[in-house]
C-alpha cells in the first residue's frame, strides 16, 4: 500500500539485561561520562515480557534504549529497511526526512541520535526506517469509553496496533514483532508515560502519560499529503510528554500535519474520548454524540468513540475512497481485484466485528473486560468472511496486531497482550502493569 501507512519504526533495543550483576559489568567496560548517561535506564523481565526504563534528557533515554537493547534494536531497524526496500530505494526516504526535519522539534532529533549511538547504529538508518512509515502496509483499531458504557463511569482506552507479521531482520531470521518491550519513559522537565513498543521505538503510536492523557493512531491512506510536517510519529511523543489535557494533545495532533492519520484522544478527568481525522490539509474533532458518527453504515455508541483505517467525515472520507460506503458490493471487488490499494471492505468488516463486541459488552466495559472486546473482534468467530480475509491478508498487516492494550488512565493500570514469533496479540496470554507502580521503582 503505497500510500501513507505506518511502517512503525523508531526502534531501539539492546541486550535483555535482567540482572544488576549483568549491567554493572557492562558499566565497567564504558568510560565515565558512558557510565553517567545509564545511570537513569534499565531493563526487567516480569512474566517474560521486557520492560526497559529510561530517564533524564532526550540524548540520554535515547542513548539508553539504544545501549540497553542493542541487539534488538539492530535486528529492528535492518528488518524495517529490508523491508521498505519493497516500496522504494532507501535513498528516496532519506530524501523524505530531510523535506521533514525542519519540522521536527530538536530534542526528539538529539534522541534518535541517542539510540543510534547507545546501538552503535547509523543515524541515517533510523531516520530512513522512520520515514518507511509513509509507505507500509498497515491497520489498527482504537477504543474510548468512559461514563455510562462503562462498569464505573471510568475512561478505558483501548488499542490494537497491527502489521505485517513478515517483517524479518535478513541477517538474524528475528520477526520484529518478537522484539517487543514495554517503554516507561521519565524525561526530565516533562511528564512520564507508559507505551507498548517495539525495540527501537519510543512508541508503537500510542499509549498514555501521567496527566491522564491517553492516544493511539489508526493510519488512513489518503491522496491528500505532504512530507512538509512533522511525522506522526514525533507528534505522538510529543503527546505523552508534554500534554495535560486532550485538548491540548489534539493540538499538537494538529499542527504542521502530514498524511491521512484517524487518532483516538482520552482524558481522564473529566473523562473524555475523541475522534480526530486529519490529512495534509483538512481535519475533524469530534466525540460519541457527533453526527458523523452515524453516518451509515457506521453507526454511535453512546460514550464510546472508535476508528479503524477508514475516514466517517465524507469531505475527508473523500480523498481516500468512492464511493464513501466501504461495506457494498462496489467495494468488495475492489477489494479482489485492487485489494493493494482498496482494503476498505477488508478495514469495514474489523470495524463491524469489533463494534459489535463493544455493543455485547456496553455499559460493563472495564479494563479485562474492554481488552477481551478487542481480542473477539479479531478473533472474528461470527464473521467468517472477515477470518478469511485475515488469512488471505497475511503479510499485509489486517488485523495482524503486534500489541493489544488497554489503559485506564485515572488509575494507571493497564493489560496488555503481545505477539509472539507465531501467534498475533489477539491469541497470547495477557499481562498486568501499572504505569505509577514502575515509575516509582529504582534501577537496580
Amino acid at each position: 500500500m503505497r500510500n501513507l501507512c505506518v511502517v512503525f519504526i523508531c526502534l531501539c533495543c539492546l541486550l535483555p539485561l535482567t540482572q544488576a550483576a549483568l549491567i554493572t559489568e557492562q558499566q565497567k567496560k564504558l568510560a565515565p561520562t558512558q557510565t553517567s548517561i545509564l545511570d537513569g535506564g534499565w531493563v526487567e523481565e516480569q512474566d517474560n515480557i521486557t520492560i526497559l526504563h529510561v530517564s533524564g534528557t532526550h540524548y540520554e533515554m535515547g542513548y539508553q534504549h539504544g545501549f540497553l537493547l542493542q541487539e534488538k534494536v539492530q535486528q529492528n531497524i535492518r528488518a524495517f529497511l529490508h523491508y521498505a526496500e519493497s516500496y522504494l530505494p532507501l535513498n528516496e526516504f532519506l530524501g523524505f526526512w530531510n523535506i521533514s526535519k525542519p519540522y521536527v522539534p530538536l530534542e526528539y532529533i538529539e534522541e534518535m541520535q541517542g539510540i543510534a549511538d547507545g546501538a552503535n547504529i547509523s543515524f541515517n538508518d533510523i531516520v530512513t526506517a522512520i520515514m518507511a512509515i509513509e509507505y507500509a502496509d498497515h491497520g489498527c483499531y482504537g477504543i474510548a469509553a468512559w461514563g455510562i458504557a462503562t462498569i464505573d463511569g471510568r475512561l478505558y482506552h483501548a488499542r490494537s496496533f497491527d502489521l505485517p507479521s513478515t517483517i524479518q531482520d535478513p541477517v538474524s531470521g528475528k520477526y520484529a514483532h518478537e522484539n517487543t518491550v514495554l517503554v516507561v519513559r521519565n524525561p526530565d522537565n516533562a511528564s512520564a508515560s507508559l507505551s507498548p513498543a517495539v525495540a527501537g521505538s519510543f512508541h508503537t503510536g500510542g499509549g498514555m502519560n501521567s496527566h491522564g492523557v491517553s492516544l493511539g493512531i489508526q493510519i488512513c491512506w489518503s491522496k491528500d499529503q505532504t512530507f512538509e510536517g512533522n511525522p506522526y510519529h514525533f507528534r505522538v511523543q510529543e503527546v505523552l510528554d508534554t500534554a495535560m489535557t486532550a485538548k491540548q494533545a489534539l493540538e499538537i495532533l494538529n499542527t504542521n500535519r502530514t498524511h491521512g492519520f484517524n487518532f483516538i484522544v482520552s482524558q481522564a478527568d473529566p473523562a473524555i474520548g475523541f475522534a480526530l481525522e486529519q490529512t495534509a490539509n483538512l481535519t475533524y474533532v469530534g466525540t460519541h454524540n457527533d453526527s458523523v458518527e452515524n453516518i451509515k453504515p457506521f453507526w454511535a455508541l453512546e460514550h464510546v468513540v472508535r476508528r479503524t483505517n477508514v475516514f466517517l467525515e465524507p469531505s475527508i472520507a473523500a480523498t481516500q475512497r468512492k464511493p464513501y460506503n466501504p461495506s457494498g458490493l462496489i467495494a468488495f471487488l475492489k477489494l479482489i481485484f485492487l485489494q493493494k490499494t482498496n482494503p476498505y471492505f477488508a478495514v469495514y468488516q474489523l470495524y463491524k466485528s469489533v463494534s459489535k463486541e463493544i455493543y455485547i459488552t456496553w455499559g460493563n466495559l472495564s479494563l479485562n473486560n474492554t481488552l477481551e472486546v478487542l481480542r473477539n473482534g479479531y478473533r472474528a468467530e461470527d464473521f467468517p468472511l472477515l477470518r478469511l480475509i485475515e488469512r488471505l491478508g497475511k503479510g499485509t498487516g489486517m488485523a495482524e496486531s503486534w500489541n493489544q492494550w488497554v489503559a485506564c488512565p485515572a488509575t494507571g493500570d493497564m493489560v496488555f497482550s503481545f505477539a509472539d514469533h507465531d501467534q498475533m496479540a489477539f491469541r497470547t496470554e495477557t499481562h498486568y502493569v501499572n504505569m505509577y507502580d514502575l515509575l516509582s521503582e529504582s534501577p537496580p
